[in-house]
């Protein structure tokens, strides 16, 4: 490389840089080239947000997947509390006190007790409800001919099915949902943060409530259980208690929504792979696993700090640092899968290698039934609307701009249904695959 080739290399790594820092509109709207260019040219890079705080953002998967589960590296943002009022704002400090921002030993208490509900036996036994209610939005969807399917269902068939694992009554479930969109669109801008502050006070008071009413009477569903566990064997703080209740209803249903959203776009965009899922149903789950590899609802992991100064790929992280860890970059580098950026249903071993769902002690509890509910979700979808299309053009696709970029996904999704497969059918030979 001459020494002008090199100079514009390191111009168009600035100019890289910068652009992520900044969350430019080019770079929001398709991020991979610009993961590409960082991977290859600076693996680790300082990212200076003009109104947010300074992290080191990690590009490569072997980095990327040490990095998750690098005990130096703290998800406790108590300890960095400073930062996280920069990033986050007050409102959000009494929602954040569980396991998803903790270390052992107090991640491992209460990961053990979250646990609990997340067994294989549980799960399997919310798959006949998971349909019910794919059913029955999808029954809402049949009656109009083109529907935004985000919000007509990606995002109303988790949400449902956390809240019934919770405990939410169903009578209640619409406002939830609406105060949980707020949340789930909003991001951390300053103009946005009023906005998010009065939906996170408003679910925070209405948690408290039902929190109280279950203590009260309690039922047959997790928070009754976690209330009881509290009560009985003080596993919980009441701030615990109202903290697990929100991050298992967000995480519980916002990666799940924008991956459904994701999967649905990106079947769409290539036929011959759709193709490949409707002749050989067999496919789906390694569809879906190369769907999260491939173009995963959770772009950078939670934010870390560093408790010491650490040194990945050549560039010193200094302690007290924030630290993001890019995993749809991870999931595109070419050093741990062949071909990256094509979308191969057939990849083999894409379950056992992609990071969607982390690694490590903070690996996805929800997975299974993340898994299940997309199985479900895009089987009933796609035998019921089998001449599903998208409205517009795939390159005039909106996804999400927020600053901080928690979450790869589409603000809207507007597809033609086209004419209603066979309603009754249910034996159909892709529901046979669940």
């Amino acid at each position: 490389m001459t020494q002008l080739q090199e100079q514009e290399n390191t111009d168009e790594t600035a100019r890289a840089v910068d652009a992520a820092s900044r969350g430019c509109p080019v770079y929001r709207a398709n991020p991979h080239p610009l993961y590409r260019h960082l991977r290859e040219n600076a693996p680790v890079s300082r990212l200076t947000p003009p109104h947010g705080v300074d992290s080191y953002l990690v590009t490569r998967f072997e980095d990327a997947k040490a990095a998750l589960a690098d005990p130096r590296i703290s998800k406790d943002m108590y300890a960095a509390i400073d930062a996280y009022r920069s990033i986050f704002g007050d409102s959000s400090i009494a929602l954040d006190d569980n396991m998803l921002f903790a270390d052992p030993p107090k991640h491992t208490r209460l990961r053990r007790i979250v646990s609990k509900a997340f067994v294989p036996r549980r799960i399997e036994a919310l798959r006949p409800r998971v349909q019910e209610i794919t059913d029955a939005l999808l029954d809402r969807c049949a009656a109009q001919d083109s529907v935004d399917l985000l919000s007509a269902f990606a995002f109303p068939l988790p949400l449902q099915v956390i809240c019934e694992l919770i405990g939410v009554p169903e009578e209640e479930r619409d406002e939830v949902q609406q105060w949980c969109s707020v949340v789930a669109r909003t991001g951390f801008s300053k103009k946005d943060k009023d906005k998010l502050a009065e939906a996170e006070t408003t679910l925070k008071e209405y948690f408290e409530v039902l929190i109280a009413r279950k203590r009260q009477t309690p039922e047959d569903d997790l928070l009754s259980v976690l209330i009881q566990t509290s009560d009985e064997q003080e596993s919980l703080t009441d701030g615990e208690l109202l903290s697990t209740l929100w991050v298992l209803l967000f995480a519980g249903h916002k990666t799940t929504a924008y991956l459904i959203g994701n999967a649905v776009y990106t079947l769409l965009t290539h036929p011959d792979q759709l193709k490949q899922v409707i002749d050989s149903p067999d496919l789906l789950p390694n569809a879906i696993e190369e769907v999260i590899r491939y173009e995963g609802s959770v772009e950078n992991a939670t934010f870390r700090h560093a408790l010491e100064d650490i040194t990945i790929a050549g560039t010193v992280i200094p302690k007290g640092a924030l630290v993001q860890i890019a995993v749809t970059s991870a999931n595109r580098d070419d050093a741990a899968f062949e071909n990256p950026d094509v979308f191969d249903i057939t990849r083999p071993g894409v379950q056992s290698n992609h990071l969607g769902f982390g690694t490590g002690p903070h690996y996805c509890l929800g997975a299974p039934l993340a898994r299940m509910e997309m199985q479900i979700a895009l089987t009933s979808l796609l035998h019921r609307f089998p001449e599903l299309s998208l409205e517009t053009p795939d390159d005039e696709a909106q996804w999400l701009k927020v600053p901080f970029p928690a979450f790869r996904g589409l603000t809207e999704l507007r597809v033609a249904l086209g004419s209603a497969g066979a309603r009754g059918d249910r034996e159909s030979e892709m529901a046979k695959t669940l």
